[in-house]
């Protein structure tokens, strides 16, 4: 492409200011809704068409379950409830939580005399169920805590180690929320300086060093911004800050590095900055386009996935990708070509000086990137099996990877629910929070006060006590006594009646408590053996089914759902790249090679995340007391889309720049050396500044962030320097002339042509 110089106030100028003018608009209208995000976006899973889903909704709606969203009070220094100074304060407890908007009912020991209500060590807990305000439940927290602190001061006189904690599923959810926050600005906090430092390295100018880090910077408001918006049509997870960040931050400076470098490349050869400009929105453009391309196919993929935690993330993905590189083809020619020469203004001079000294001159980079591609292309074979044996060897790694819920306290412990939690686990009844939430439906002839409905749902009471794994079962029946008709089920509380027993009495809940030596993955197992059995067999009623839901039956849904998949994703992208790569590059073989060069990165990465996280070697480095055992079913998914379309960006980047010297009539070997030499300094320094962000990530409190920043970091090492300095220009030169079939060297020069 041939850029023809053009006068100021010419088409060009008018097109590259109206281009910027249009995305400053954009940002405007976006960046005010990205104030205070996380409070529209939500930790609460949604599983379209999940069992467990199936289950809450049928709770609250046709039940009318008082406790169908609810939460545990853990009492700690309060006397026994069978004596009168204990009964007095549980009471007041009780009374007063009942008094709190938006508490649907409170049930203790005083209500209802199980051992439930007391805990093995002396504790007790009162279940505190939640009014369902169009999904408003997580609001009410705020509001039960600062209840619970009143009521913690209005008894502290009488009993000084009185301590009330509030968890279940929906403080958690709460709490995850505010850590999910705290760990992002931390994570930016940590990141900027290092992507700073290494930008000032890499241009050893401040202005230049700032374009970049205000384009990562105004990516990730803007994305936040959007995603405001679209949360109040869509269910958007709280992944969604942590995702936007890591990747504004990676994709935003990485594209703007490419545009930066390039501009200052064509100023240096002597052109004017609004041809500089263009040259640079041409050529990088371009690049840009394809590279965001097979990134936005891999957030796409994740849209199939019918978990909102994924498809928050893909929608998440695509909007950092699709507004970075808006700004990098909209704004950023404009600025560069009203900075002109001062795009290397406050230069460094102590960094300019050390790199001067330490390279011998401002040309040696290149030399030196030149000499190394001499090496590389003049032994290809060599290199490339030295290169390619160990990371497959670490890839090979991958194939014991092992999707599961990790066993182990892996919340985080700072959070004030974690450690009611906790407390919870040593008063010994942490079930009440994972409980299994098993909905009986009955035929039609049988409904559950009926003789035979009854003794169907007395079958299926015992049949789960009888489980190991269950350390209570609670039912229509046992709230009965387990008696032999449904004469004393008038005596049950309407509140609680209204919880087991649905109105039309067609179906009943039966609620199992697992043991607490139960994993989070046998209790995935367990949930399938539930719901794989034959009801009818057991309760001796034909037509009878059950569905299980509850965190547990939420995991089980999850876990099944990533499973299947996960092949469909991969598939996805690999053809959808394979076909954008085509397209962009007119050459089948890059095409292929980048996808194998690619599979071999994310094979790669998955290896280090198998051997470090599920294995432990080096895990305390992260902060992890032990292996893991499983890595999250949400990893491997989640890490190969975005994996997949962030390691494409090197290969563009190379290959694009190879075949550009192609064009101008070099040599293929002559164009390999010279198109690696005029990549590897951006690419490394992308790559650099990239690893700096994930593993910046990797310091937080979320391990399941912790293992997807550890993979992507691990991946995008791997993939920029054996994969792109070695591997990838074995491969160009290997191929010859092979690398450009079918279409070969189409077009010409692309240099800028001077007047």
């Amino acid at each position: 492409m041939v850029i023809s110089t053009e006068p100021a106030g010419s088409g060009a100028a008018r097109r590259r200011f109206w281009l910027a003018m249009s995305g400053f608009v954009l940002a405007l209208l976006l960046v005010p809704f990205s104030y205070k995000v996380e409070r529209r976006l939500e930790t609460a899973v949604h599983i379209k068409g999940g069992e467990s889903e199936i289950v809450g909704q049928e709770l609250a709606e046709r039940f009318q379950s008082p406790y169908a969203h609810r939460v545990v009070l853990v009492i700690s220094g309060l006397p026994d409830a069978d004596s009168a100074k204990g009964a007095d304060a549980l009471g007041f407890l009780t009374t007063s939580l009942r008094s709190e908007t938006g508490v649907a009912g409170a049930v203790s020991s005083l209500d209802w005399p199980d051992p439930l209500f007391t805990g093995k060590n002396g504790g007790a807990l009162i279940i505190v169920g939640l009014e369902a305000r169009d999904q408003a439940v997580e609001a009410l927290i705020p509001r039960l805590r600062a209840r619970a602190d009143w009521m913690e001061g209005q008894l502290r006189a009488q009993f000084p180690n009185i301590r009330l904690e509030i968890t279940g599923e929906t403080p958690l959810n709460f709490d995850l929320r505010k850590v999910s926050a705290d760990d992002v600005n931390k994570a930016e906090a940590r990141a900027m300086p290092i992507t700073l430092v290494l930008l000032l390295l890499a241009f050893g100018s401040l202005v230049a060093a700032f374009l970049p880090l205000g384009v990562g910077v105004l990516s990730i408001s803007m994305t936040m911004g959007a995603a405001a918006l679209l949360a109040h049509y869509l269910h958007l997870s709280i992944l969604v800050q942590n995702l936007a960040t890591m990747l504004g931050l990676g994709l935003g400076i990485d594209y703007a590095l490419l545009m930066v470098s390039r501009f200052r490349e064509a100023l240096a050869e002597g052109h004017e900055p609004g041809i500089a400009a263009d040259f640079a929105a041409g050529q990088a453009g371009h690049t840009l386009l394809i590279s965001a391309t097979t990134v936005a196919i891999g957030f796409s993929a994740l849209l199939t996935v019918p978990i909102s935690e994924l498809r928050s993330i893909g929608i998440a993905g695509l909007l950092v990708t699709a507004l970075s590189v808006m700004q990098c083809t909209f704004i950023l020619p404009w600025v560069l070509g009203l900075l002109g020469h001062r795009v290397n203004s406050a230069s460094v001079q102590i960094l300019n000086r050390w790199m001067k000294q330490s390279n011998g001159s401002t040309s040696s980079s290149h030399a030196r990137w030149s000499k190394w591609g001499s090496v590389v292309t003049g032994r290809p074979w060599t290199t490339l099996l030295i290169a390619g044996i160990p990371l497959l060897i670490l890839a090979f790694q991958a194939r014991r990877i092992s999707p599961g819920l990790p066993a182990g306290n892996w919340l985080p412990a700072k959070a004030e629910s974690v450690q009611a939690l906790h407390s919870l686990q040593d008063m010994g009844r942490a079930g009440i929070v994972q409980s299994l939430r098993v909905i009986l439906e009955l035929p039609p002839n049988s409904p559950a006060l009926s003789q035979s409905g009854w003794r169907g749902v007395g079958r299926l009471t015992q049949r789960l006590q009888s489980d190991f794994r269950a350390e209570e079962v609670i039912s229509i029946s046992t709230l009965s006594g387990m008696a032999d008709t449904a004469d004393s089920v008038g005596d049950v509380p309407d509140a609680t009646r209204k919880s087991f027993l649905r109105r039309d009495g067609l179906a009943t809940l039966v609620e199992v408590l697992p043991a607490p030596t139960v994993s989070p993955s046998e209790e995935i197992r367990w949930v399938r053996e539930l719901r794989s059995m034959d009801v009818a067999e057991i309760t001796g009623l034909p037509g009878a089914t059950l569905r299980v839901g509850g965190i547990p039956g939420l995991d089980a849904d999850y876990d099944t759902v990533v499973k299947e998949r996960l092949p469909k994703v991969i598939l996805y992208v690999v053809l959808g790249s394979f076909v954008a790569l085509l397209l962009g590059l007119r050459s089948l073989f890059a095409a292929i090679k980048a996808i194998l060069l690619n599979l071999l990165s994310v094979g790669a990465a998955f290896g280090a995340l198998v051997l470090v996280f599920q294995e432990g070697h080096g895990i305390k480095l992260f902060g992890v007391g032990a292996a893991t055992g499983t890595v999250f079913p949400i990893v491997p998914i989640l890490s190969f889309a975005i994996v997949f379309g962030l390691s494409m960006d090197y290969e563009v980047f190379l290959v694009a720049r190879v075949l550009e010297e192609r064009r101008r009539g070099l040599s293929e070997r002559s164009a390999v050396i010279e198109g690696l030499a005029s990549t590897a300094g951006l690419i490394t320094s992308a790559a650099a500044i990239m690893i700096a962000v994930f593993a910046a990530f990797t310091m937080g409190s979320f391990l399941v962030v912790k293992m997807l920043g550890f993979t992507l970091a691990v991946a995008v090492f791997i993939d920029a320097t054996i994969v792109r300095m070695v591997v990838g220009p074995a491969l160009l030169q290997l191929a010859g002339d092979w690398n450009w079939w079918p279409f070969g060297l189409y077009g010409a020069p692309t240099k800028p042509a001077v007047e």
